[in-house]
């Protein structure tokens, strides 16, 4: 594809930023816009707002060249290509949010205009695509859309965006034709389908994940009740047998995105997606699971400190959205003498030193498997739902 220019809407973000990045170095012209001015200002002055590797060395060689920040939506008049990292959330009620996305196009109104290509990149709702392209056909009429779902796992992103297939739609032929072009300067691996079928396509990967993360949490819940280290069997069965090769470990499945797609998917499917609605009640359970296997297993929890290593919803991220870490953090503050809390690499208010937290703490919860933690010997007894320590699944 021949240089352009290239406007990424919401682009401060672990979805955009990474985005931005590469179209960057793939020779494009890049303008970020977003509503988050420290961030802007962060980027204007070449420093990541986030982790995200091999990201900095890029941004210092782009920033200020082919690449910059605004909060200035105007700048979106200018470019050839609109990509928006916009999607749908939910809201209370576990409903998708559609109207955030088309409230964002009514106030772009006036900065769009006909022949730009407008790339919808985060996950939405299913037939969100073709109704946003109801929706600008009115306002702004010329404009073709498509929806591109991005796919990389996060702090990944740069080295993923070449290595894994794009999947590419359209509302209209041209509008397919020309994402493709526009990906294809990143990848030749393209996988061609309709808007529906992308917009499903993504929903079903991240609600298979958020699945198959709860049939292993349920059968850590099933051996935590009878005192059985999960473990144990996970190793037994595991060991050198293929047909088993994708169980994964226990843990926290958070973050920002799991849950709520398998609740879209859920909501589109008339509230009857019964498997993935079990998953998050055994997903969102767990936390529930290790306050009571420390009431029992180190009585009186009322006269313990406890301390948590993790906050973050991953292992080596800096990203706390929706991190479970805290909701168990809640649910311990309410059975415990205090909780302490700390992270390798995310900080707040309820930050305190691994140091401070090893020498305080009675009781030791692994919230999030940070490489670092794997080195540690505490003397305190562990609850390590992901066993990174090696010690089982219990209290140890």
């Amino acid at each position: 594809m021949r240089p352009t220019t290239i406007a990424v809407l919401g682009g401060c973000g672990h979805v955009g930023l990474p985005l931005a990045l590469k179209f960057a170095e793939k020779g494009h012209d890049v303008t970020i816009v977003d509503i988050d001015a420290a961030a802007v200002e962060a980027i204007a002055r070449g420093e990541m707002p986030f982790l995200e590797r091999d990201a900095a060395p890029l941004l210092r060689a782009h920033v200020g060249n082919n690449l910059r920040a605004t909060t200035d939506p105007s700048a979106v008049s200018g470019a050839e290509v609109v990509v928006c990292i916009v999607g749908t959330p939910i809201d209370e009620h576990l409903n998708p949010q559609v109207e955030k996305l088309v409230g964002l196009i009514h106030d772009l109104g006036p900065h769009l205009r006909a022949g730009q290509l407008f790339v919808l990149r985060s996950t939405v709702y299913p037939g969100a695509t073709a109704h946003l392209a109801r929706v600008l056909d009115e306002r702004a009429p010329g404009i073709d859309v498509a929806f591109c779902p991005e796919r990389v796992a996060q702090g990944h992103a740069l080295r993923e965006f070449e290595e894994l297939p794009q999947l590419v739609s359209g509302v209209t032929p041209r509008a397919r034709e020309r994402a493709r072009d526009l990906f294809g300067c990143m990848t030749d691996k393209l996988v061609e389908v309709e808007p529906l079928e992308a917009e499903l396509g993504k929903l079903f990967c991240n609600s298979w994940r958020y699945i198959v993360f709860a049939a292993a949490n349920q059968f850590y819940s099933l051996c935590v009740s009878h005192g059985i280290d999960f473990y144990r069997v996970w190793g037994a069965i595991t060991q050198d047998y293929p047909r088993l090769a994708g169980f994964p470990r226990a843990g926290f499945a958070a973050g920002p995105c799991l849950f709520k797609d398998t609740m879209q998917l859920a909501a589109f499917y008339n509230n009857e997606f019964t498997l993935g609605q079990s998953a998050m009640l055994v997903n969102e359970g767990l936390p529930r699971v290790l306050v009571q296997h420390l009431r029992e297993a180190a009585a009186p929890l009322r006269e313990r400190t406890v301390g948590i290593l993790g906050m973050t919803f991953k292992g080596d991220n800096d990203d706390t959205r929706e991190s479970l870490a805290f909701k168990l953090r809640k649910l311990l503050a309410l059975e415990c003498r205090a909780v302490l809390c700390t992270d390798e690499l995310a900080r707040g208010a309820w930050w305190r030193s691994l140091d401070e937290v090893l020498a305080q703490a009675d009781v030791l919860v692994i919230g999030a498997p940070h490489a670092r933690y794997r080195a540690l010997t505490p003397r305190q007894r562990v609850l390590d739902p992901w066993n990174l320590l090696g010690r089982g699944g219990l209290l140890a």
